[in-house]
């Protein structure tokens, strides 16, 4: 009798990316874990496997201190600065409640949050869902995403925004309860001091190189993920002049 070959199925391009990021957010027992970087690739997976137009990740140090880590655009960067200078919006909402927060129609305006809303509007945001990074009673921050639509995202989708959440979530708690020595205040503290660094480095290569930020932050983070190499420290080079980055070849100067 003939033996049965065992097939095994197929997995897609797009099933394929979606494992290999959960993997990487998994994963942040490394030497070389930097939550900068790590937040980086949460965002930017929003964007490139579930096709949001933009994605933020605001971060809580347990003790009420709220900080924007990681956004996918300049837009939602400033967006989320907003929430924080006003204290309130969907991300500081989602942390402070532990819940999801939707808001389905920007166009239709949203009571109490006049300058988020025309900033959103401004950007061709049309909805917004804040996702709490949470596990069980532990809430450690949200990650915020937009699109240019007021079309309901999928369930399929909006499974995934939340499985991407939840990994990460589990990632930085899990790097957290084998480092007790560094404190949450202190991570996120390192957090903001990256931050500041990788935004003046981003405000140089833009005036080098005639960029708009966007632009000069992708030029920044392709540099740092071609060569292996942490975002902050590439910064950091670029800040103390010791590095001249070469433009990237994917990115347009703006007109002079």
């Amino acid at each position: 009798m003939a033996s049965r070959a065992t097939r095994t199925p197929a997995v897609d391009s797009g099933d394929s990316a979606i494992i290999d990021t959960l993997v990487q957010l998994s994963d942040t027992l490394t030497d070389d874990y930097d939550v900068v970087d790590f937040l980086d690739v949460l965002v930017n997976a929003c964007v490139d496997l579930v096709g949001v137009a933009g994605a933020g990740v605001m971060l809580d140090d347990q003790k009420g201190n709220l900080a924007v880590v990681a956004s996918s655009s300049e837009a939602v960067r400033l967006l989320q600065i907003l929430e924080l200078r006003q204290s309130h919006g969907a991300a500081v909402e989602c942390i402070q409640t532990g819940t999801l927060v939707t808001i389905p129609d920007l166009a239709a305006g949203v009571d109490g949050w006049p300058e988020f809303v025309q900033l959103a509007h401004t950007a061709g945001f049309l909805t917004g869902v804040a996702y709490p990074m949470r596990l069980r009673d532990v809430v450690i921050g949200s990650l915020e995403v937009f699109q240019c639509t007021t079309e309901p995202m999928s369930r399929s989708n909006a499974h995934l925004v939340q499985a991407l959440a939840n990994t990460a979530t589990i990632g930085i708690l899990q790097r957290r309860t084998t480092q007790r020595s560094v404190v949450v205040a202190d991570q996120l503290q390192h957090a903001l001091n990256s931050r500041v660094i990788i935004e003046q480095a981003k405000g140089m290569i833009a005036e080098r190189r005639g960029l708009e930020p966007d632009a000069a932050f992708e030029t920044l983070r392709h540099y740092a993920r071609s060569h292996n190499l942490k975002l902050s420290d590439i910064a950091a080079a670029v800040v103390h002049r010791e590095l001249d980055l070469p433009l990237d070849p994917r990115v347009t100067p703006t007109s002079q």
